[in-house]
C-alpha cells in the first residue's frame, strides 16, 4: 500500500513550543492554520504602528493602515488630536479611503454618504427614504483605539488590550530621553517579499548572522552581541565590556587597528550603503577623526571625538541633539523588536526601522517596509517620498546590506518547505529575542 505523502500545510505543533529548548516549529511560518489564528487572535488584540505623526501634519490628513481583511483610517481631526476608524461605509461597506491624502469629509464613492472628521455622519443621500429610522449613532464610523509614542501613531482594535505605554514597556522608559518624536523621514520604501512576515522581521532581530552574511562589516564592526527578552519585546546589545562601532571583529586574525580609520570607514559605509543610522551631514566630517587625533588614539578616544563632532555639528545646524549618559546609550542597545511587527535600530540622532505585515492571501509572503529617520534642522526636513515595489528585486538601490538580508529571507522561507526541516533551533544567547518573540506570539494566539 502506498504511504501517504507528507502534507505541505502541516497542522500547528502544540507540544514543541518555542521556549527553553529554543525550538520553533516550522508550522509557525508556513501553516495557513497558524496564519488564521494570528488573524483571529494576534492582530486584533495588539497595538500596531500605523504611521508617523509627520505623515498627517494637517487637520484632514489621513493614512490608511491595511492589515489582512482589516483597514483603518488614521486621520488628524484637530491640531492636537488624531482619531482612527474602521474603514467601511456604514451603508454598504465600501472602503472610504486608500493610501494617504487629505479630506474635509470622509466620502463614500459608491452612493455618496459622507462623515465628518470626528466620525459622525455628515450626509446621507435621500435620507428621507428611511422615514426617520436611520439613527446618527447607528451609522457613525466605528472607532479604533489610537495613541502615540515617539512620533509613531499606534492603533489597536481591542478594548481589552492594556494602554499603549503599558503594552510598550520597557521601551518608553529606556528611550525617555531619545528624541524619536523629533526625527523625520529621510526615505521610506515598501516592498513585497516571498517570505512569512516573521521570517522578514527575524532577519533583523539578531546579530548572529553578521559573521556570515555581512562579512564586509567585520574589519570595522565587532559582531559579538547578546540578545535579551524584554517582556514581550526583545533587544540585542553589545557583549559586556565590548564596543561595536569601529572595533575589529574577534573572529578575524588579530592585527593592530587604527581606530580613527575604522570608525570613519564604518560611518562612511553606513552612509554610502544604507543612507541610514547617521545624519547625512556627518559623512562629510569624518576625516576630522583622522586629522585631529593621533594614530595611537584608543577606540574610546575616537568615539568620544565622534560624539563631540556630532554634538557641535548639530548645534551649528540648530538640530536638537539629545544629552544622553553612557548608561542610557548602553541600555538602548543596537536593535529592538517592538512586538509584534516592528524592529528599529536606535541612535541619538537617527534610526533605521522596519515593519512587516502579512500578505492577505499567502502566509509565505509579506509586505515589508524599511525607512530611515533623522534629526533635521527645523524647516529643512526633506519632503516625504514613499516608494513602493511589488517585489524587492524590482528595485536596485537597496544597498548591499539590505540585499544580503533580503536574499536570506527568501531562501530561509524556501528551505522551511523541505521535508527535511522541522523547525528553527535558535541560538540561546544571540537569538534569544527570536525565541522570546515566538513565546509571546504563541501566548497571544493561545497555543
Amino acid at each position: 500500500m502506498n504511504q501517504p505523502v507528507q502534507q505541505l500545510q502541516p497542522e500547528i505543533t502544540r507540544r514543541a513550543k518555542a521556549g527553553p529548548d529554543n525550538f520553533i516549529p516550522k508550522e509557525d511560518y508556513v501553516s495557513r492554520d497558524f496564519a488564521r489564528r494570528e488573524a483571529e487572535r494576534l492582530w486584533p488584540r495588539t497595538w500596531q504602528m500605523a504611521c508617523r505623526e509627520e505623515e498627517i501634519p494637517g487637520v484632514g490628513d489621513y493614512v490608511t493602515y491595511d492589515l489582512l481583511d482589516e483597514s483603518i483610517i488614521v486621520v488628524r481631526t484637530a491640531p492636537d488630536r488624531i482619531a482612527a476608524y474602521h474603514n467601511a461605509c456604514q451603508h454598504r461597506g465600501r472602503r472610504l479611503t486608500e493610501g494617504c491624502g487629505h479630506a474635509a469629509r470622509l466620502h463614500c464613492r459608491f452612493h455618496g454618504w459622507s462623515w465628518k472628521l470626528d466620525g459622525t455622519i455628515a450626509h446621507v443621500v435621500d435620507r428621507d427614504n428611511w422615514d426617520g429610522s436611520l439613527k446618527d449613532e447607528d451609522i457613525a464610523l466605528p472607532r479604533v483605539r489610537v495613541d502615540s509614542w515617539g512620533g509613531w501613531v499606534f492603533v489597536c482594535m481591542s478594548a481589552e488590550t492594556e494602554p499603549l505605554l503599558e503594552f510598550l514597556a520597557p521601551l518608553p522608559e529606556v528611550f525617555r530621553n531619545y528624541p524619536f518624536e523629533k526625527m523625520r523621514y529621510r526615505w521610506y520604501k515598501s516592498t513585497g517579499i516571498a517570505c512569512n512576515w516573521k521570517t522578514a522581521l527575524e532577519a533583523f532581530d539578531e546579530g548572529y548572522h553578521v559573521q556570515t552574511t555581512h562579512t564586509q562589516l567585520l574589519p570595522v564592526h565587532d559582531d559579538e552581541a547578546q540578545a535579551f527578552a524584554e517582556g514581550r519585546h526583545g533587544s540585542y546589545q553589545l557583549a559586556p565590556g565590548r564596543i561595536s562601532l569601529g572595533e575589529r571583529s574577534g573572529r578575524l586574525a588579530a592585527q593592530k587597528v587604527d581606530y580613527r580609520h575604522n570608525v570613519r570607514d564604518f560611518i562612511l559605509m553606513l552612509e554610502q550603503d544604507l543612507k541610514a543610522s547617521i545624519p547625512p551631514h556627518m559623512a562629510g566630517l569624518m576625516d576630522r577623526l583622522v586629522d585631529e587625533l593621533p594614530p595611537e588614539a584608543s577606540l574610546l578616544d575616537v568615539l568620544m571625538k565622534y560624539g563631540q563632532i556630532a554634538y557641535e555639528a548639530a548645534g551649528e545646524r540648530g538640530i536638537p541633539f539629545p544629552a544622553l549618559t553612557p548608561e542610557e546609550i548602553a541600555r538602548a542597545g543596537a536593535d529592538w523588536h517592538l512586538f509584534p511587527n516592528m524592529v528599529f535600530l536606535p541612535a541619538p540622532d537617527a534610526m533605521l526601522a522596519y515593519r512587516a505585515r502579512p500578505d492577505r492571501d499567502d502566509p509565505e509572503r509579506c509586505i515589508f517596509e524599511v525607512y530611515s529617520l533623522v534629526l533635521y534642522p527645523e524647516g529643512e526636513e526633506p519632503p516625504l517620498e514613499r516608494q513602493y515595489f511589488a517585489d524587492w528585486k524590482d528595485h536596485d538601490a537597496w544597498g548591499l546590506i539590505l540585499e544580503q538580508d533580503f536574499r536570506n529571507m527568501t531562501e530561509v522561507q524556501r528551505g522551511m518547505r523541505s521535508m527535511g526541516f522541522n523547525g528553527s533551533r535558535t541560538n540561546p544567547v544571540q537569538e534569544k529575542s527570536v525565541s522570546n518573540f515566538h513565546r509571546a506570539l504563541r501566548e497571544f494566539i493561545g497555543i
